[in-house]
């Protein structure tokens, strides 16, 4: 387990480099997201970002709703929030302890390279296990790559799937 951790890592060190060193004109040669997963004990709460790569975001969007994305452009947020909401509800579903549970849309924000969106469970008491059905991108790249970071009481469980796998599973004791 701790080789697959290892794998993991690197693999998301490989992502936030590629999202620092480049710019937006170059092609990026890895199609890959990250969702993490953070339990807020006291706050009782999921709290859960996604970073997507933002040109491959855009594409994905536009071509499924068949209309003009610009994340960047702050006249178009309104728009773009819901956009990104039914997206997300339609690639990404949450089981936790057996429970399927919509999570709330927060917002996103554009950071260099990378979009980073955010959403919440809330009135979860004791998460023990977690699915999550992840098929961000799927509809771009036979290549896409979707990592899960999940954590709870200072424990890190991370799992990766390829294309065209989208069940994604951890669980805490």
């Amino acid at each position: 387990m701790q080789a697959n951790y290892s794998k993991l890592l690197l693999i998301s060190l490989f992502f936030l480099s590629a999202l620092s060193a480049g710019s937006k004109s170059k092609m990026h040669p890895l199609h890959v997201s990250t969702t993490e997963i953070n339990f807020n004990q006291a706050e009782k709460t999921l709290e859960i970002s996604c970073k997507i790569f933002t040109d491959d975001f855009e594409n994905s969007l536009a071509k499924q709703y068949k209309t003009k994305v610009d994340l960047i452009n702050p006249a178009m947020e309104k728009a773009m929030d819901a956009l990104i909401k039914q997206y997300l509800n339609g690639k990404l579903q949450f089981n936790v302890n057996g429970k399927n549970i919509i999570a709330n849309y927060i917002g996103f924000e554009v950071e260099k390279e990378a979009t980073n969106v955010y959403l919440e469970i809330i009135n979860v008491a004791n998460p023990q296990k977690i699915n999550v059905n992840n098929s961000i991108l799927y509809d771009l790249f036979n290549d896409q790559m979707n990592i899960l970071h999940a954590q709870k009481a200072g424990t890190t469980k991370s799992v990766r799937v390829n294309y065209p796998e989208q069940l994604m599973s951890v669980t805490f004791n």
